[in-house]
């Protein structure tokens, strides 16, 4: 038996409330004069993705406190979406503070922005291979696992010279493969 009481269930609003109205200005104070708009709809995203979450399990805790019923989904949800949500309006925000590309290559790490696209993209062919097990679809999670490292090798390939002919050609090769792959995988999902 879990040990919420409503005034706890309450507090835990405050949090959630206040990281909304922060977020809120952040986005008017960054976003609003019309500038880099686009990239800010990212921000926002993010900015709502924790705050529901966070709304959620303050939520949960309520209506278990009050004893109308024991939502666990509404608990689970809470890790996972306040990380990626995090992640999404922390790299917007952190891509405008800094300006654009070329700045950005410089001040962030190569490994830093090579990690993003890991945990991004392993995310997303770990949901992938995850489906493909449960569809019992051997070829599409091979598919997914040799798209993922095949990805690697092109972010890896990215923090490189172009330079040469040869390392564009080497680049887009891959890159092309490890697109194929990915659709081909989804495809076999598709019309499973």
């Amino acid at each position: 038996m879990k040990e919420f009481t409503v005034p706890m269930a309450l507090v835990d609003y405050i949090p959630v409330i206040l990281f909304f109205l922060a977020a809120r200005l952040i986005y008017q104070d960054t976003y609003g004069n019309g500038k880099k708009k686009t990239i800010g709809y990212f921000f926002i995203a993010g900015a709502v993705m924790v705050s529901c979450a966070g709304f959620l399990k303050a939520t949960y805790k309520l209506l278990y406190a009050l004893n109308l019923g024991d939502f666990a989904w509404m608990s689970r949800q809470f890790f996972s979406n306040q990380a990626f949500g995090f992640l999404i309006a922390g790299a917007s925000l952190a891509l405008t503070v800094i300006g654009n590309r070329n700045k950005v290559a410089e001040a962030l790490p190569t490994m830093a922005l090579v990690g993003i696209m890991v945990v991004g993209l392993g995310a997303m062919d770990a949901s992938l291979c995850y489906v493909a097990n449960n569809k019992n679809k051997r070829s599409a999670l091979i598919c997914f696992i040799i798209s993922f490292f095949l990805s690697l090798a092109m972010g890896y390939l990215s923090s490189k010279s172009f330079d040469k002919a040869f390392m564009n050609w080497l680049a887009q090769g891959i890159n092309t493969v490890g697109q194929l792959l990915l659709y081909i995988g989804v495809r076999i999902l598709h019309k499973a």
